[in-house]
């Protein structure tokens, strides 16, 4: 087999992946994932793997394959990323998104950074990998996943319940939204490693009053009832709650940066983080946003019930706290259901892993300080601790220091640097090795 560059291929997969276009509105409508998968598989197999597709339903496709390593009595590791994107406005992008569009140095499209990057990195190192007969210390397991998007039904979960076999022995994973790079200065970067999530609750809120005439006194009015509650809920100020990951991460970002950490101010220091501070303020304490309103079919009507949607996110230990606080922000007349709900992770950032991690990050970077944080959204991380893994964010990237990175996920003219795909491959490549 003629042996293959991944820094040379890396940039062509990511433009690929992003061509392809696997939009999930969470509907189960969209094109699904099936093309984006055969294209994974078939890259995969080139190199000798025995990739299997495994569809949860009608083209919501999903990748597993098992590299043998050195040592097969060792655990295994998991290297995962999911193949669908959000949405997007093609009218509101500078290039359109799913063009895979080269300019200004980086790659452009949805999925440029969630996740397709990290796709086409895994694939490029791996390939590298396998062309040149070398295999990784240990067992490693690849999964492309469906309809992380959504909540993972069709991916993840669905893969969890239904496949487990498939990962069998992987007692840590490597996932997405960690290793990107935050500049101090020009010669420091932090390299932010998640290693916790905040829960889900996306809730829907049911008033229930007494139907009448517009006109008429009515104090069941079920619009009133939700309006207060939504308001009580919108406008509470949860109170800080300091997780260890949260600890470690103030701790080692004001050492870098000779702050002095005030515990009982911690948001006096996160707001010295510049643009991190929007991503790491949403992590000290759990939060509850109201996000959709509907009630009533006629001006003239008072409407027997009224309905909201919460998303609410709860930190790692705290899940109980959030429920009761929802409750009583709710009052008597207002109930709550979920649309969906996923626990709340946490892991140490210590071991043998980590220190692969890091190390693999100073060899590329000599000006990185690899720290922990926690992540105010979730990832398939949630449906693979289930069975047991020790998960953590890795999709190492050098960022330039002016790139509002956290921002674009989700966001418009989502971009990734070519250099910056390299770097990961390169980092991905290392960290291999020391798995």
């Amino acid at each position: 087999m003629t042996a293959l560059n991944g820094e040379d291929e890396v940039v062509g997969l990511c433009r690929d992946l992003i061509r392809i276009d696997s939009t999930n509105a969470g509907d189960n409508t969209g094109p699904g994932e099936r093309a984006a998968a055969e294209y994974v598989a078939e890259k995969l197999a080139e190199v000798g793997l025995e990739p299997r597709i495994l569809e949860s339903d009608s083209r919501r496709a999903n990748v597993v394959a098992r590299i043998s390593g050195e040592d097969p009595s060792r655990d295994a590791l998991l290297l995962h990323g999911h193949l669908d994107v959000v949405p997007f406005n093609a009218d509101d992008w500078t290039h359109h998104p799913l063009s895979g569009e080269i300019a200004d140095g980086c790659v452009w499209g949805r999925g440029a950074v969630d996740m397709k990057d990290m796709d086409a990195m895994i694939l490029a190192v791996v390939r590298q990998r396998l062309s040149e007969g070398r295999r990784p210390p240990r067992d490693v397991v690849l999964a492309f996943t469906a309809d992380e998007e959504a909540g993972g039904s069709y991916g993840a979960q669905w893969l969890t319940d239904n496949h487990a076999d498939l990962f069998e022995g992987c007692t840590e994973a490597i996932g997405e939204v960690g290793g990107f790079s935050v500049s101090l200065d020009e010669a420091r970067r932090l390299y932010l490693i998640e290693t916790a999530e905040k829960g889900i609750a996306w809730m829907r809120l049911t008033a229930h009053g007494r139907a009448g005439h517009g006109s008429m006194l009515n104090h069941e009015n079920a619009v009133t009832e939700l309006a207060e509650a939504v308001g009580r809920i919108g406008r509470y100020e949860w109170p800080v709650r300091l997780t260890q990951t949260v600890k470690t991460f103030l701790a080692e970002v004001s050492e870098a940066l000779e702050l002095e950490l005030d515990a009982d101010d911690a948001e006096a220091t996160v707001a010295k983080l510049g643009p991190l501070a929007r991503m790491i303020g949403a992590t000290l304490r759990n939060t509850a946003n109201p996000t959709m309103l509907a009630g009533g079919y006629k001006a003239n009507v008072i409407p027997q019930t009224a309905t909201a949607h919460v998303d609410g996110r709860f930190l790692p230990g705290y899940e109980d706290e959030f429920f009761e606080t929802v409750d009583r922000l709710l009052g008597p007349n207002v109930t709550r259901e979920f649309v969906y709900h996923d626990i709340a992770i946490e892991t140490g950032f210590d071991g043998p892993l980590v220190r692969a991690m890091a190390d693999a990050l100073v060899a590329e970077d000599p000006g990185a300080l690899a720290v922990p944080y926690t992540l105010s959204g979730g990832t398939d991380l949630k449906a693979f601790s289930r069975l047991g893994m020790r998960g953590f964010g890795f999709a190492p990237l050098r960022l330039p220091a002016d790139l509002d990175f956290s921002g674009m996920f989700h966001g418009v003219d989502e971009r990734v640097p070519t250099d910056s795909l390299r770097f990961g491959v390169r980092v991905l490549d290392r960290f291999l090795d020391g798995c």
